[in-house]
């Protein structure tokens, strides 16, 4: 049975490795690890911008106090006058607004074009047309991602302003994750982000972003610049301020010196490309895009980035727990096997989780928890299974011949009961009815049956009592083994106890069948302890417990020369029970088939 179990065994887990190889090539799981990695960068999130960040947001309040968007372009000739007070000039005045047609009037535009041209702090947006503007691209890794158009702003703002794209990211699950920091136009322009734009007015020091793409740093085949943002700040993170506010004079003169500002919407239905001005990240739910470009300066000013372990350490992991939890359910009980799966499992996560926060490197370890599932459960159930089938054949084998604690020690010990048998020493006990045959003959089938189940029954509650194996039972007589299948210390002194307290039973049991059916019984008993083979001896069809050899022959022989009552035990019995029983001074006999005499002794009783 082991070796079958052993043979599926294998089979079966080099099916289940190569199943979770194949869910690992197709990224089946990617969006758990998704959520594992959105996890870890919300709970690392320190929520502590950098302070020279501003967002000036068009609000409801802006929108009530001016009226509806668009507005009149000359309203931005005051807005940028007030951030750009003499001595208090900021870095970056990022527009998260596209201005790409020219409005109705051209006398506001033209306003707004001398503005712009006084303050060469103002980054205007523009968009790539890359077909799907929400979707991921892929590119080499040594080139940047192509835009087939560009879609710049009004001419007449455009030779005034810096200019930056502001294409998102969107993975397959609708989060924002990445960036691109650089695009290029199809007449080789190179575009940076309005994120990075701002950081290089800023005068940050970009130099680690400007490299090709570090395949160990991330899983997609992804183009030159392209980042992971590091999201550490949600909404209410960021210095906010109002249009209006700015546009009226109401704030510090100061505020805005050295800044790095971003101009975006938060009124609802209000969208800087004609679409939705909001998006998810992995730290915030409903985020106005204008925070994600303020995030994404942020971390440039940290100089941070997201990194990613190689495929190999996760496949490595994965490979190493599978071997884990395939040996270990085999070597311990189910309820250590699964306490250790279970901190092992939760060990992985929180490592993966500890390593992100300390590192900001993710290690994707879905794929690994996998493994480690699908190979414990697989084996803890072929394990419980077998052992299943192991103790309903021992108790089928053993159940009602030994005591109930052997069973549940074969059991416990995975001992196996296979065809064949070993040498061993134990002793043997050969019991034999006398008076039986006068009995059968008053009796009738069903009082013969129910008489003989009566003395067997005592026989066996004693045997087992005392640890004994009931090899079998032929006719009136029983084979009785001790030592055997497992270890039972003092085996002889467990023998003569056992056919002492028979011989005690059978005075109960004798009186009842003198009385009903004027017929004695009594009880023959030899003893003999030596080396024998024992083991399952038969066929593939049909297998018995019992021990063979001379020594069960001449415990055979001790029991035929007993008279009724009797125990006759033999030197060997006696060298090992004389200090706790009481013999007659024993005598040599000669058995049938032995060319020497065997001493043997009879039992008197116990010594007290």
């Amino acid at each position: 049975m082991k070796e079958k179990i052993k043979r599926i065994s294998i089979v079966l887990n080099v099916v289940l490795l190569a199943v979770v190889y194949f869910i690992y090539q197709g990224h089946f799981l990617q969006k758990i690890d998704n959520l594992i990695f959105d996890f870890n960068m919300k709970q690392s999130a320190d929520g502590i911008p950098d302070p020279r960040i501003i967002v000036v947001t068009i609000d409801d309040a802006s929108l009530e106090e001016l009226g509806r968007f668009p507005w009149d372009r000359a309203v931005y000739a005051p807005f940028l006058a007030n951030m750009n007070q003499e001595g208090n000039i900021p870095k970056a005045i990022a527009f998260d607004i596209l201005f790409s047609e020219q409005s109705e009037s051209p006398d506001s535009d033209m306003a707004f074009a001398e503005a712009l041209a006084a303050y060469p702090n103002v980054i205007m947006p523009v968009v790539g047309i890359m077909g799907d503007v929400f979707s991921t691209s892929i590119a080499k890794r040594d080139e940047l991602i192509k835009a087939h158009a560009i879609s710049k702003p009004y001419e007449l703002f455009a030779e005034l302003t810096q200019q930056a794209h502001i294409n998102r990211v969107i993975s397959p699950d609708g989060v924002i994750r990445q960036t691109w920091l650089k695009i290029q136009g199809p007449d080789g322009e190179v575009i940076p982000s309005l994120a990075y734009k701002a950081a290089e007015m800023a005068g940050a020091d970009l130099g680690i972003y400007d490299k090709l793409t570090d395949p160990r740093k991330t899983k997609e085949n992804v183009a030159k610049n392209t980042i992971t943002i590091d999201y550490e700040l949600v909404t209410d993170d960021f210095l906010t301020v109002s249009f209006v506010d700015v546009l009226n004079g109401m704030l510090p003169a100061d505020l805005f010196k050295d800044a790095i500002v971003f101009v975006g919407f938060t009124a609802v239905g209000l969208s800087s490309d004609g679409g939705q001005d909001a998006g998810v990240t992995p730290i915030e739910k409903n985020i106005k895009l204008v925070y994600a470009h303020a995030n994404i300066t942020n971390q440039l000013l940290k100089g941070s980035e997201v990194a990613y372990t190689p495929n190999w350490s996760e496949q490595a992991l994965a490979v190493l727990l599978f071997a884990l939890f395939i040996w270990l359910p085999w070597r311990l009980k189910n309820i250590y096997s699964i306490l250790i799966f279970l901190a092992v499992f939760a060990g992985v996560l929180y490592g993966q989780f500890a390593l992100y926060e300390s590192s900001s490197l993710h290690m994707n370890v879905v794929y690994s928890l996998l493994a480690m599932v699908l190979a414990y459960l697989a084996n803890v159930s072929l394990k419980s299974y077998m052992d299943s089938v192991q103790k309903s054949f021992v108790t089928r084998q053993f159940g009602r011949y030994i005591s109930p604690d052997l069973v549940k020690q074969i059991v416990a010990q995975d001992i196996e009961i296979k065809l064949g048998g070993d040498l061993k020493l134990i002793t043997i006990l050969f019991l034999d009815i006398r008076g039986f045959t006068p009995l059968s003959e008053k009796l009738t089938p069903p009082e013969l049956v129910d008489t003989l189940n009566t003395m067997f029954n005592m026989i066996t509650e004693t045997t087992l009592s005392n640890k004994g194996t009931i090899d079998k039972f032929i006719g009136d007589a029983a084979m009785i083994l001790f030592n055997a299948p497992l270890e039972v210390i003092e085996h002889e002194r467990m023998a003569v106890k056992t056919a002492y307290e028979i011989q005690q039973g059978m005075n109960k049991i004798r009186d009842e069948i003198l009385e009903k059916y004027q017929c004695e019984v009594n009880v023959g008993i030899g003893i003999h302890t030596g080396n024998v083979v024992v083991g399952n001896i038969g066929s593939y069809l049909r297998v018995d417990y019992t021990a063979i050899g001379d020594n069960v022959n001449i415990a055979a022989r001790i029991e035929s020369q007993t008279k009724k009552g009797q125990v006759h035990v033999s030197e060997q019995v006696f060298e090992k029970t004389k200090e706790f029983f009481r013999f007659d001074e024993g005598e040599d006999r000669m058995f049938k088939g032995k060319s020497h005499p065997i001493k043997v002794y009879e039992v008197l009783g116990l010594i007290e």
